[in-house]
């Protein structure tokens, strides 16, 4: 059985974010990891003391009451739980390629009292270094966990189309709508004509799988922003991404594409690393 890695600290954000790993798991018939990751360093810092029995017990009886509470959700799945040492996000990644789990799933934000900050860096670096896509979600983001609508936005980057056939299983999935947004960012007619030809591959590519999407051609000054305007006003359930995008001088003076995304989108985000191999979506 498929397996999905969420990062805990039991902060308000990363139960938000296990509600909606548990949404996932229980329609895509995964079990679930739920993980704490212990940095002496820092929980010495904010506790004042080292890290002890009394501190394993705690987190140890927070797991179990979240088995206790989350469980019957999960009536076809394993939900279970496991405790790291080290850097939060190097844990986080080193579980999920030991587990061989096909998503992670985190929250943005959070401090439970006795663990370091999981905000910004953390995240980043998750999404940067897993093994698998990974859903972020920002904290204080309360949104409807099940997938109805997912945003999908495309470039003129080859590599910007390898999102499809994940996102198409997990559109399948939800019976959930996906909208291909077709970016323009330039006047340039070859470019454009990229973008409105990977718009077309990717429907054809849902056609074939009865995957309910439309096409929706923007004009996109900052890519980033124009995808989390339209996720918004299409009161949207995920928006899907490449870690990877196009390079425009407005996305390289504020940051990396998907580092603005996890940052700054309300909607939760799920991030997928491009790879070297050849585009695999029947095309």
């Amino acid at each position: 059985m498929k397996t999905i890695l969420s990062a805990i600290d039991f902060s308000d954000c990363s139960i938000n974010a296990l509600e909606h790993a548990i949404t996932i798991a229980k329609v895509s018939k995964s079990n679930l990891l739920m993980l704490w990751v212990n940095n002496p360093n820092t929980t010495k810092t904010i506790l004042s003391s080292d890290l002890s029995d009394d501190l394993l017990e705690e987190v140890e009886h927070q797991f179990s009451s979240l088995i206790t509470k989350y469980g019957p959700q999960l009536p076809d799945s394993k939900i279970d739980y496991i405790i790291r040492e080290g850097k939060v996000y190097k844990e986080v990644v080193n579980q999920a390629k030991e587990s061989d789990v096909w998503l992670i799933v985190a929250g943005t934000h959070g401090s439970s009292g006795f663990e370091e900050l999981w905000i910004g860096s953390n995240a980043n670096k998750i999404v940067t270094a897993a093994p698998c896509p990974v859903i972020t979600i920002r904290a204080g983001i309360q949104i409807e966990r099940h997938l109805d609508r997912i945003v999908m936005p495309l470039d003129s980057t080859p590599e910007t189309r390898q999102k499809v056939p994940f996102v198409c299983d997990l559109a399948a999935m939800f019976d959930a709508e996906v909208h291909i947004v077709a970016m323009y960012t330039t006047s340039v007619e070859q470019v454009r004509g990229y973008v409105h030809s990977y718009a077309k591959q990717s429907a054809a590519y849902f056609k074939k799988n009865n995957v309910k999407h439309q096409i929706i051609e923007m004009e996109a000054d900052n890519i980033s922003t124009s995808t989390i305007d339209y996720a918004k006003k299409i009161d949207a359930n995920l928006i899907a991404i490449m870690t990877e995008q196009e390079k425009t001088a407005t996305n390289i003076w504020l940051g990396p594409y998907a580092q603005q995304m996890v940052h700054h989108s309300p909607i939760p985000v799920l991030s997928i690393h491009p790879t070297e191999l050849p585009i695999a979506i029947g095309l």
